[in-house]
């Protein structure tokens, strides 16, 4: 792969019935980020989304779980120099408790209002966190 290229992810923007969001930590790492991950060569973004969702916190989801949000980039966190590339979905969960599994080391329900001092991706702190609030309240009507 050109090293140049970006690193294409699917990643969901999961809320609670409080207007809280879902962030996870991977091992060896210090920033949190959304749930999700890099797609497969031939993979849709929400096929990658379901799969990542169900290995990373046995959390089944389909299609019909997820309304597209956008395309959103910025800085990957984990990989300086590169770029993320992140197709985003949204979902609500009744689920309120949730096992890390595979890479994942920490699972979070983040307020912006109670947790700001938590480190945040540049992709979630600059793009995602600020559709949390309208993402919510549009689900909630």
């Amino acid at each position: 792969m050109n090293n140049n290229q970006p690193i294409r992810i699917a990643a969901a923007i999961i809320t609670d019935g409080s207007g809280r969001c879902l962030l996870v930590r991977k091992h060896g790492t210090t920033h949190f980020i959304q749930p999700g991950g890099k797609m497969e060569p031939d993979e849709s973004p929400v096929a990658a989304l379901s799969r990542e969702l169900r290995e990373e916190l046995h959390l089944e989801l389909e299609e019909k779980d997820f309304s597209y949000v956008g395309r959103f980039a910025d800085n990957a966190i984990n990989e300086p120099g590169k770029t993320v590339v992140a197709e985003i979905y949204h979902s609500v969960s009744d689920i309120t408790e949730f096992l890390p599994a595979a890479e994942i080391a920490e699972v979070v329900w983040y307020s912006a209002e109670e947790q700001p001092a938590l480190l945040l991706a540049p992709l979630t702190e600059n793009h995602l966190i600020p559709l949390v609030k309208p993402l919510y309240l549009k689900a909630s009507h």
